[in-house]
């Protein structure tokens, strides 16, 4: 084979049930020049066998066994230094993406020139059942505008490579993924959003990420140990990522 387009990024712990219907949507994709990179983050499940049966009967697909737990930032950078696409997309475990949603975005990245790119997306629970309506993404977002409003969700994504070199995501336990969007915003103008719904993102019971205390937590810190702000440009930003996103919990909460 030679070398896709585009490498995916997928880590995967303990996703047995639901990695199957992540693998079908990428297979399922109108644009079909990638690969994809399973990053099993030791899990204790199916979900090693599931990716190494997906692997035995698609060669575009490659999987990457942890012996240990590295957490989301260690199981993704792993796959990013194996990945040998131009362009590295990213889609979590147990996440969708709709059909069109790699041709869509690469015309985008085209049209724009933009090295980082994001779309919008629904909520779905773990039957796949909808959550209240699609998040709405501007049209682009520059590094002081994702500060306070993290708009680009992490199975959305895709950078080029080509252009930005391999970029990692910071060690910290969560909240990876907007940190590599604000690494990348420091070396480019801005990303191109395209606003409509191309992935679906799971949120399961338990999940660490509904927390919105952790996820507040682990923002803050972010802002601090990180990307080291001010502590008055780290509080105009925390102030404006926590009411956006009390907004949009009560807007799902009138949906539903």
């Amino acid at each position: 084979m030679g070398k896709a387009l585009v490498s995916i990024i997928t880590p995967a712990w303990n996703l047995e049930r639901h990695l199957p219907e992540t693998i079908a949507s990428v297979q399922a994709q109108t644009f079909a020049d990638w690969e994809l990179l399973i990053a099993d983050d030791a899990s204790i499940d199916g979900t090693l066998a599931v990716a190494r049966a997906a692997a035995a009967a698609d060669p575009r697909i490659r999987v990457l066994p942890g012996t240990a737990r590295e957490g989301g930032a260690g199981a993704r950078n792993r796959a990013i230094r194996e990945a040998a696409g131009q362009y590295i997309a990213f889609l979590d475990g147990d996440d969708l993406w709709y059909p069109q949603k790699l041709e869509k975005q690469l015309a985008l990245m085209r049209e724009t020139g933009a090295a980082l790119s994001y779309t919008g997306f629904d909520s779905i629970d773990a039957e796949g059942r909808r959550l209240g309506p699609a998040l709405r993404v501007p049209a682009r977002v520059t590094y002081a505008e994702l500060l306070g409003n993290p708009v680009i969700g992490c199975s959305t994504a895709i950078y080029d490579s080509a252009r930005l070199g391999k970029v990692y995501m910071p060690s910290i336990w969560r909240r990876q993924d907007f940190g590599l969007w604000l690494e990348i915003l420091r070396r480019i103008p801005f990303a191109a959003g395209l606003d409509e719904p191309l992935a679906a993102y799971r949120v399961r019971p338990g999940s660490l990420s509904r927390n919105r205390a952790v996820a507040a937590w682990y923002t803050w810190r972010l802002y601090r140990d990180v990307e080291r702000l001010p502590l008055t440009t780290a509080l105009r930003a925390f102030c404006s990522y926590a009411w956006r996103g009390l907004r949009k919990d009560l807007n799902r909460s009138l949906a539903s």
